[in-house]
């Protein structure tokens, strides 16, 4: 009786992302967890809130040039240029294992056009087994894509496209590389997007001074880590206060201080990105974590806690 007291005692960590529910705010991000098959060896897929494989295209893509990844004294510089086989191919060969898995499975995917976006999310929606569709529009690595998530109207028509051709809850990927991230999100929201994804990474460059060349083979790319940390809490906090549309917060996140800093700022989950590359099992740490710190406040439930910064200019 006492154990059963004690488990009815802990924080709720359920969370609600419009029509998707999370059995808790802890996802891996897009393009740092593979297909998940990579990690099942070290982590438990059963555990985490969301899993989101790696970007999907309309047809096979071999990538950018090399190199493709920079370590910075902060963070990484990416630009592997969205290499994957295709829809068809992850259809066949991905969702099968992926759908099995005892976890929420949102599939990012990439296209040059709306009606290709819109395609995409119909073939997902026919092959079953995806629980929420993840529009990456802001990946710095590619030509046009990136477009679609720096113009209010064209992230609105993209969105819009894809809501016209699936009932699955769709979440937009937005960049924090614009002048007014809140006007996107607001694009998002017209569209008919569930929940916003804040932020993809901050387009970055590194040089060799002594060659006088880019290091990158796509000259820039995109920067994560902790560098962007500041940036993508700016924009959670931003935009949680002028748009009424969940947020999953994504930047730089790689410890149960910055979910917490994240959550208050209003990020309803989060998406660990970077980090699983050199702790492939800070996700799990986090969750061991989470109720602890939620009772630390005398929170009741995760959802209890999403927003409630208070802003040192209402003083």
């Amino acid at each position: 009786m006492l154990a059963s007291n004690s488990k009815l005692n802990q924080p709720q960590l359920q969370v609600q992302l419009g029509r998707l529910s999370l059995p808790n705010p802890v996802l891996v991000a897009s393009g740092t967890f593979g297909y998940a098959r990579e990690m099942e060896q070290i982590v438990d897929l059963t555990r985490l809130g969301g899993i989101v494989p790696k970007t999907v295209t309309p047809q096979p893509r071999a990538g950018n040039n090399p190199w493709r990844t920079v370590e910075t004294s902060s963070g990484l510089l990416n630009s592997i240029g969205l290499d994957n086989d295709g829809i068809e191919a992850f259809i066949q060969h991905h969702l099968p294992y992926l759908s099995e898995i005892n976890s929420r499975l949102i599939v990012s995917i990439a296209a040059p056009d709306a009606e290709s976006y819109a395609s995409m999310a119909g073939q997902l929606e026919k092959a079953g087994g995806v629980d929420a569709i993840e529009l990456n529009i802001s990946c710095p690595n590619v030509s046009g894509g990136v477009d679609f998530g720096t113009n209010p109207e064209a992230c609105q028509h993209v969105v819009s496209c894809v809501r016209n051709a699936t009932d699955t809850p769709i979440l937009a990927k937005l960049t924090p590389n614009v002048a007014n991230i809140v006007a996107v999100a607001e694009g998002a929201k017209d569209g008919g997007a569930d929940a916003v994804c804040l932020t993809n990474t901050l387009l970055g460059m590194a040089i060799d001074w002594r060659k006088r060349r880019p290091l990158l083979g796509n000259d820039m790319g995109g920067l994560s880590g902790p560098a962007i940390k500041p940036v993508s809490l700016r924009c959670v906090f931003q935009v949680s206060r002028a748009v009424d549309i969940p947020i999953i917060g994504i930047g730089g996140i790689a410890s149960l201080d910055d979910v917490m800093q994240f959550l208050v700022a209003g990020a309803t989950a989060i998406q660990i990105g970077t980090a699983n590359y050199y702790d492939p099992t800070i996700t799990m740490k986090i969750l061991d974590e989470l109720p602890s710190a939620l009772a630390e406040i005398d929170a009741a439930s995760v959802s209890e806690i999403v927003g409630t910064v208070i802003s040192n200019k209402s003083q």
